[in-house]
Parts: structure tokens; C-alpha cells; sequence
């Protein structure tokens, strides 16, 4: 288990741990998807995430899992499948610790570029995407279920180097 910062929350400072997710952690994980999107990934897809092998970490704090990512690897690229933090510790870096700790893994395991798709109406995601280097390179039609019909995602890439995610600053 590594410890990679702290997170203050409230007055009291609390150590961020990031970690493999396992078996155990679907729950919770499930947990927090359903209480972020009126389309969630149902449990069953986390557990085959974590079944073909994808790198899948969850964030703790005090022995709670507050964030999660997944992401597939091949062909030299990576794709995070989902990235997502509880609510109330969005905007305090645990996202952004997060998004650094998958881009380090997929740029050990050789991967040189990086896709994810996002939603137009989660600004908060994108300017945090922005802000380690992603660039629009597309756009999917339709890609998102919504409740009036369907949300178009916009494609983004960051190219990976030897230098670390982006080169970006961590």
C-alpha cells in the first residue's frame, strides 16, 4: 500500500492511501458509482474490470474508499475506463493524485499515449484533464446514455513520455 499525500478535509489532515483494488472493494466502489451518475457501471462490471486484469486502484483515507480508477492497456495505449472520487473530496487533489498514479503505471508498462472519454457537462473532470495535459482529439455522438436521450463525449489524449505522465508536473 503507498501512501501519496494528504488530504485536508475540514481542519484535520488525513493520509490519502492508493492501493490495488480487490474483490472486496467492489461494494464500496459500486457505492460510490451510484451515488455519482444516473447511468452507473453496475458491480458486476468492476468485478470483471478486476477479472481480465485491468489496472484497477481504489484511494483510501482512514480505511474508506473515497476514489477509484480503471484502466485497460494495449497495443501501446492506455484508455481510463472510469476515474471517479466520492462528492464531498472532489476539488481537493484526490482526483488529481488519482489521474497521476494510472498515468505513472501506464507509462511503466510501456503505454505512450493515453484516451479517455468525458463528458461536455463534467467541467470539473475536464479542467483537471486540461490541467495535466489532455487535448480534445474527438468527439462521439450519442456516446453517453442521459436522462433526456444521449450525451456526446469528447475524446481526449495525452501523449506519455520517459520523463513521466505528459511531462506535467505532478
Amino acid at each position: 500500500m503507498s501512501a501519496a499525500g494528504a488530504e485536508l478535509h475540514g481542519h484535520k489532515r488525513r493520509l490519502v492511501k492508493f492501493r490495488a483494488m480487490s474483490p472486496s472493494d467492489v461494494p464500496s466502489v459500486g457505492a460510490i458509482e451510484r451515488a455519482s451518475y444516473a447511468f452507473p457501471w453496475s458491480e458486476g462490471i468492476f468485478r470483471d474490470c478486476l477479472r481480465v486484469g485491468y489496472l484497477c486502484r481504489v484511494a483510501e483515507i482512514e480505511g474508506d474508499v473515497v476514489a477509484y480508477g480503471i484502466v485497460a492497456m494495449g497495443a501501446g495505449e492506455a484508455h481510463i475506463l472510469n476515474l471517479c472520487v466520492r462528492a464531498d473530496l472532489r476539488g481537493r487533489s484526490v482526483g488529481r493524485q488519482m489521474l497521476m498514479l494510472l498515468l505513472e503505471r501506464a507509462r511503466q508498462a510501456g503505454m505512450t499515449d493515453t484516451f479517455l472519454e468525458v463528458r461536455p457537462s463534467n467541467r470539473l473532470a475536464i479542467a483537471l484533464y486540461q490541467s495535466v495535459g489532455f487535448v480534445q482529439v474527438g468527439l462521439r455522438k450519442g456516446y453517453y446514455q442521459a436522462v433526456q436521450g444521449r450525451e456526446d463525449a469528447l475524446v481526449l489524449k495525452l501523449e506519455l513520455n520517459a520523463d513521466g505522465p505528459g511531462g506535467a508536473a505532478c
